[in-house]
């Protein structure tokens, strides 16, 4: 490893900005040494699944220490919705493998502009519809911190790209906790913003009904927040904008929360709890923010036993729509081998529901989102007082081993029913809603396993979560800890 590599890769996105501005590194070191790392570790952890090197290096030569805000930082494109034009584009299946994109998103467009040189595409499940990467079409993402263990999904190969520190942040999606599950299972930040906060467009106005959200997998909450400055904003078109936000996010970061009043539960809407672990790690949780001052109070949110009827009738039809726009744009429907078992099953799926079927659950949706926003104002609480968030474990287990969730045509629907012991939090709660809602890494098992919590923040309120988010990182900083498979060097005793 050349020495600016070893130097800059456990530096997040800011401190690596910053060594650009000052003259101290330039944007093709950095890129570089990110290439060297992605070359070195990807054999293993399977990350990166479309490199697209030439393209940065040229644009890292041409890089100024004013081209933006994170002038010459490398960073990595998950293999889904965001598209470049002239650059393959897969979205993890065989059926689209081979496409070339016509066009760029108007999210990479922002990406680019804000300085960052994008070296590739990441991994992500079959159209993203699981939570675990392990694509037929790739083969798994490995975890960094135990090769042998899932990264979840879909932004699995962002989150092992990030944690290995291939790259200090990388871009993923999120339409049912796609962020918020891979930043648990490997020891990141992931803040899944409000809906409509990062246009999806030029191709997209809004995808399933708004669940679907665009940002990054980090491992500062700074870059996290600094990335959503340069990215957020609609664009003209967008069928609805997010609320304003008085202030840049990063200069919520290290502003006084305040006393928060945060609502909590270890149930998970079956009535059961998760695995000790993440049940430990919201113990610990609820421990540390007493600890900051917060207040916290047991509470279940209302409704959500009643809404899983709705909520699989959204994911068949949004993969039925998802095949249909693949139909639509290749010019041919998929033959025999181009779809996964367990997506051809929830196409199948999808294809019985009606049109009213799916504008029901929709109305069904909507109303419990209603039920959440009033739980969180406080006017359908028993406690009758403002929650600033919901928070529970974001998984209910830790990270399952590879294979485990792998679809087969006997048994299409193996992984839905194995990812159901992973992912029994509701994490989808926030993409039915359209609110904010983060993953933090606060608590590692006896394993060196990392398990999250997860924060469900009120609708348009980035800020509380941010300034929350900043207080838990500076009481228990995590970026020290260093996975087994690391760009970094060895890891840290833990």
């Amino acid at each position: 490893m050349t020495g600016v590599a070893e130097q800059v890769a456990g530096l997040d996105a800011t401190a690596q900005a910053a060594l650009v501005a000052a003259g101290e590194v330039s944007a093709v070191e950095l890129t570089e040494g990110a290439i060297e790392r992605i070359e070195r570790l990807n054999p293993l952890l399977g990350a990166v699944v479309t490199p697209l090197y030439d393209r940065a290096l040229a644009a890292a030569a041409s890089t100024r220490s004013n081209s933006g805000p994170f002038a010459g930082v490398p960073f990595l494109l998950k293999d889904l919705v965001a598209e470049i034009e002239g650059t393959p584009f897969a979205e993890g299946s065989a059926y689209v493998h081979g496409t070339v994109s016509t066009f760029t998103s108007e999210l990479v467009r922002r990406l680019e502009r804000a300085g960052l040189v994008i070296l590739g595409r990441t991994a992500s499940p079959e159209f993203g519809m699981l939570p675990a990467c392990e694509p037929v079409l790739h083969g798994p993402t490995r975890n960094p911190w135990d090769p042998d263990r899932s990264t979840s999904g879909s932004s699995g190969g962002s989150a092992a790209a990030v944690a290995s520190g291939m790259v200090p942040m990388a871009h993923g999606n999120d339409v049912g906790g796609s962020l918020r599950f891979p930043a648990s299972a490997c020891g990141l930040f992931g803040l899944k913003p409000t809906r409509a906060r990062v246009p999806l467009g030029p191709e997209y106005g809004d995808a399933v009904g708004g669940w679907a959200v665009e940002h990054a997998l980090t491992v500062s909450v700074r870059d996290s927040a600094a990335l959503l400055d340069a990215t957020a904003g609609a664009m003209p078109g967008d069928p609805y904008p997010a609320p304003p936000h008085p202030r840049p996010f990063a200069a919520e970061v290290g502003a006084d929360p305040g006393r928060l009043r945060i609502a909590w539960t270890a149930r998970t809407p079956g009535g059961g709890t998760g695995h000790p672990d993440c049940v430990a790690a919201l113990a610990d949780a609820v421990a540390l923010l007493t600890g900051l001052g917060h207040e916290l109070v047991e509470a279940d949110l209302p409704g959500i036993d009643g809404v899983g009827r709705a909520i699989g009738t959204v994911f068949d039809a949004a993969t039925a729509w998802i095949v249909g726009y693949w139909t639509r744009r290749l010019g041919r429907p998929p033959g025999p081998g181009d779809l996964e078992p367990v997506t051809r099953a929830y196409l199948d799926a999808g294809r019985r529901v009606g049109a009213a079927d799916y504008l029901l659950a929709v109305e069904e949706l909507q109303r419990f989102a209603r039920g959440v926003a009033g739980f969180l104002s406080g006017s359908r609480s028993a406690c009758g007082s403002d929650f600033a968030g919901w928070l529970t474990p974001t998984m209910s287990e830790p990270p399952p081993r590879i294979g485990e969730m792998t679809s087969t045509p006997d048994d299409p629907l193996r992984p839905v029913r194995r990812g159901g012991r992973t992912v029994a939090y509701p994490a989808v709660v926030a993409n039915i809603t359209g609110n904010p809602a983060m993953s933090v890494p606060l608590w590692w098992n006896r394993d060196g396993l990392p398990v999250g919590v997860h924060v469900l923040g009120r609708y348009g309120d980035e800020t509380t979560l941010l300034r929350l988010a900043a207080q838990l990182e500076s009481a228990r900083p995590w970026a020290w800890r260093l996975p087994a498979v690391s760009g970094c060097g060895a890891p840290a005793p833990r």
